[in-house]
């Protein structure tokens, strides 16, 4: 498996960020909701909130991986899908 460095495009970057910021604002408002007593259910929905929001977060880099393991010139297309499979794998 290869074991290059592929950094998100900046304009991707700057999405992630904004989507992870986002998210940590979430995680810490169910801590408050967690420490204020609030009701279970509520925090529930708060946390699928945040798990969708993730997975979100995650098919925006997997995407941006994808297109350059494929734009790769430089590795054998085998093992870039062979890459790409495990990877996703890895994440569902």
């Amino acid at each position: 498996m290869s074991t290059g460095v592929r950094p998100l495009a900046p304009e991707r970057r700057d999405e992630v960020l904004r989507r992870l910021r986002r998210i940590e604002g979430q995680v810490r408002g169910i801590q408050r909701m967690v420490a204020e007593g609030r009701d279970c259910r509520d925090i529930v929905h708060q946390i699928a909130a945040i798990r969708q929001a993730l997975a979100s977060a995650n098919s925006v880099v997997l995407e941006c991986y994808a297109q350059h393991c494929l734009n790769d010139a430089e590795n054998c297309r085998a093992e870039t899908i062979n890459e790409l499979i495990e990877l996703f794998k890895d994440t569902c």
